[in-house]
């Protein structure tokens, strides 16, 4: 507190202890006449309160002295110590730069000394050079003396026994080869197509699936077999099946890899079942009868799938062609349903990427049209795809989506890839194919364990149903040249332990990254 404020405390004090005598001593003299005796113990008390209102102002304004005091000195403490840190980080300074100029000094010495010490050097290197150079010089002109040939002549010579030597060698390793080639490919042969069996083999086992008849009583395989079984050859002839007479009760088997031709067969089983009459002129006439009906459900078919999946303008060949997928399956999937089931799935994909979604369903719904005629005609069912699409003037992009939907070529257009991604989904989701989802689960753990399992390995995924397993190595452990002999390992392998229809792809990739940063 300074000066002011207590003197201003203290006539406040005064003021209002004056205010109070003032109003006490007219009080007083109002009752002068009745209370006399109360006017000199009042100024006492006035007098009396006076001075302790004093008294405190005083106390009052030394304390407010001793704390100004008090701060003041706490100021003068806090700054000048305040004023000794920095004058030591002032000499702390000084000193580091100090440091720092003799080390810098000493450096420039040494590097002084040094390149002191270089330039004798080259020197010395130099003087050196110049006494190789004439020493070099020397020593070939002797050589040429004592050899009767010149640079260019030795030259000459040297390179003409060097390429007689090679050429002898070259021949020796062609000759060698040539024998080993003749030795191991009998072998190679044979293991080549016995692979070609071996796979194709077991997408034909997989899809070839047989057609039941119910009979209403066992006597009627009598009937049906004809004497000395004349009735049954005739069926079989005409409608191209095989039809099983077993012990089985009140049934026969229909057989055959055309499911067109098994189809026709069991109906016209049943027509003659129902009708009662078989003989072989009857039989003609019931298999003319039910071909006729299996092709106008196929035709239906065919338009009611063009229909469900909103496309228009498809040739009516094309259309027969889609009708035939219904009797057609791939590893226990229907093709005509996992045909509509991509073109719907490419449309949604299409529709939220703002590509063409007509265009996206058209190639989603013919992409595996070959499938109505790989068993029919040679060549695989994307080569007679592609093939039949060009032959009723499809759309480029269709066509090009249906040859690169299975990844033979580079899928180029956006429709290509959403078909490719399309195809692999409707495929791939567990119960979409002949395989529980235990077992397909445990299928693609294999592989990516398989993978895993090579040294240099860093991560394995299996994709497209277990179709191809993609393999990322670690480029400091496994080189370009070694890339293609880790695959060959990778495919063997997962031949020699797991059981699959078709065939899987091994795809190996090596990446190399340079990573830094600026600061």
């Amino acid at each position: 507190m300074d000066k002011t404020t207590i003197i201003a405390i203290i006539v406040g004090a005064v003021a209002s202890v004056l205010f109070a005598v003032l109003g006490f001593i007219i009080g007083s003299i109002h009752r002068r006449k009745t209370s006399e005796a109360k006017i000199g113990s009042a100024k006492e008390e006035a007098a009396r309160i006076v001075n302790q209102a004093i008294s405190q102002a005083e106390s009052q304004k030394k304390e407010a002295v001793l704390e100004a005091k008090d701060e003041i000195h706490k100021l003068r403490t806090e700054t000048e110590r305040d004023l000794r840190e920095r004058r030591n980080e002032v000499v702390r300074q000084e000193r580091r730069i100090t440091q720092k100029e003799e080390a810098l000094d000493k450096k420039t010495e040494t590097l002084e000394k040094k390149n002191e010490t270089l330039d004798e050097k080259l020197k010395q290197v130099e003087e050196r050079l110049a006494e190789v150079d004439s020493v070099k010089r020397s020593q070939f002109d002797m050589l040429e003396k004592i050899s009767g040939y010149t640079k260019e002549q030795a030259k000459d010579y040297l390179l003409k026994a060097l390429e007689e030597d090679l050429s002898h060698e070259k021949a020796a390793k062609i000759l060698e080869f040539e024998q080993r080639t003749k030795d191991e490919q009998e072998q190679l042969a044979r293991e080549i197509i016995s692979t070609a069996i071996q796979r194709c083999a077991a997408d034909h086992s997989a899809e070839a699936t047989v057609s039941v008849v119910a009979l209403p009583n066992d006597e009627m395989k009598g009937r049906i077999i004809g004497r000395e079984g004349r009735n049954i050859r005739a069926l079989e002839t005409i409608t191209g099946a095989d039809l099983i007479i077993d012990d089985t009760p009140e049934a026969i088997t229909v057989s055959c890899f055309d499911p067109v031709r098994r189809e026709i067969a069991r109906v016209s089983l049943e027509k003659l079942i129902s009708d009662g009459r078989i003989h072989p002129s009857r039989i003609e006439e019931m298999v003319d009868k039910a071909r006729r009906e299996v092709e106008a459900t196929i035709k239906r078919t065919g338009e009611s799938a063009v229909v469900d999946a909103g496309v228009n303008g498809i040739h009516p060949e094309l259309i027969k062609l889609l009708g035939k997928l219904k009797y057609r399956t791939s590893f226990g999937q229907n093709v005509l349903n996992h045909s509509l089931e991509v073109s719907y799935i490419a449309g949604l994909m299409a529709a939220e990427l703002g590509a063409d979604v007509k265009l996206a369903k058209r190639a989603g719904l013919l992409h595996d049209i070959g499938k109505a005629l790989d068993h029919e005609i040679d060549g695989s069912h994307v080569e007679l795809g592609v093939e039949y699409a060009k032959k009723y003037k499809e759309n480029e992009a269709v066509v090009h989506a249906i040859q690169a939907h299975h990844g033979d070529v580079e899928a180029k257009t956006v429709v290509a890839c959403l078909v490719q991604a399309a195809d692999a989904i409707s495929a791939a989701r567990p119960g979409a194919r002949r395989e529980n989802i235990e077992n397909y689960i445990k299928r693609l753990e294999k592989l990516e364990e398989i993978g895993n399992s090579f040294d240099g390995v860093s991560s394995t995924y299996a994709i497209q149903a277990g179709r191809e397993i993609r393999v990322m190595v670690k480029p400091e452990v496994i080189t370009d040249d070694k890339m293609a002999l880790i695959a060959r390992e990778i495919s063997q392998k997962i031949e020699k332990e797991l059981e699959y229809p078709g065939q899987i792809k091994v795809n190996i990739i090596r990446e190399s990254r340079a990573v830094d940063y600026a600061k």
